[in-house]
């Protein structure tokens, strides 16, 4: 199994995400979306940046049970009830997600909606990898 993250020359700099992942051989794990569930179920206190640390955490758990690791993932969406917030959070997000998720990064997009499942929830991250 392989992943090839692509970032053509005639793209704006990819930062913080691939334009484009391509994935060769290997087992497909789906990965639904996560919030910030503790695991009681119960939104973790905080802001953006906790909320989201908390999601991600649970996908790569989730991602982790799978037998995968972050190395794995070649897409993630990220939905957000405030896009504004989440870009003047980003470079804070961006250092939670080094620190978790390292830097190799999978094609992501984040969607403005509406709310979220729990109405305190934030953000939430869904996820597609390959496994070897």
């Amino acid at each position: 199994m392989s992943l090839e993250r692509i970032d053509p020359a005639g793209l704006a700099p990819a930062r913080g995400f691939s334009h484009a992942v391509a994935a060769t051989g290997g087992r497909l794990v789906l990965l639904a979306g996560q919030t910030a569930l503790d695991a009681a179920g119960t939104v973790v206190a905080g802001g953006l940046p906790e909320q989201f640390e908390r999601a991600l955490t649970n996908l790569l758990a989730a991602l982790r049970a799978a037998g995968g690791g972050p190395e794995h993932l070649a897409r993630v969406t990220v939905y957000a009830t405030d896009v504004g917030a989440y870009r003047a959070h980003a470079p804070e997000l961006g250092r939670i997600w080094r620190r978790l998720a390292g830097r190799e990064y999978p094609a992501m997009a984040v969607v403005g909606v509406v709310r979220l499942w729990d109405e305190e929830a934030m953000v939430e991250l869904d996820g597609l990898a390959v496994l070897p």
